[in-house]
C-alpha cells in the first residue's frame, strides 16, 4: 500500500463526480501511483454503474428504484472516499474486485 500524498489527492479527486474521475486518470499518467490507480478504478466503477442504472431507471418507469440506487451510490461513494482519505485500499463490497479486473485500462 503506497502512502503518497500525491496519490491520496488524486484518489480523493476521483470520487468527485465522473468528471473528477477523468481528471484523476490524467493526473495519474506520470508519475503513476498504485494507490491512486486503485481508487480511480473503484470510483470509475461506482460512477459508471450509477449512470448506467440511472439511464435504465429513467426509461423503465420503475420509480421505486431511485431511492435504492441513491442509497447504494451514496454508501459506496462514502466508503471509497473515506478509504482514499485514510489511505486504505479497501475493495468495495461485492463489486470492488471486479472493478479492479474490468478497468485494467486505467493504469
Amino acid at each position: 500500500m503506497a502512502k503518497s500524498n500525491s496519490g491520496k489527492t488524486t484518489a480523493i479527486i476521483s470520487y468527485i463526480t465522473i468528471v473528477g474521475c477523468l481528471i484523476a486518470i490524467t493526473m495519474n499518467v506520470e508519475p503513476k501511483n498504485s494507490f491512486a490507480r486503485f481508487h480511480i478504478r473503484q470510483a470509475f466503477g461506482i460512477h459508471l454503474l450509477y449512470h448506467a442504472f440511472s439511464i435504465f431507471l429513467n426509461y423503465s418507469g420503475v420509480n421505486s428504484g431511485w431511492t435504492v440506487l441513491w442509497v447504494i451510490y451514496l454508501a459506496s461513494w462514502i466508503f471509497g472516499l473515506v478509504g482514499a482519505g485514510t489511505q486504505k485500499q479497501q475493495l468495495l463490497p461485492v463489486l470492488g474486485k471486479y472493478f479492479q479486473k474490468w478497468f485494467t485500462f486505467i493504469s
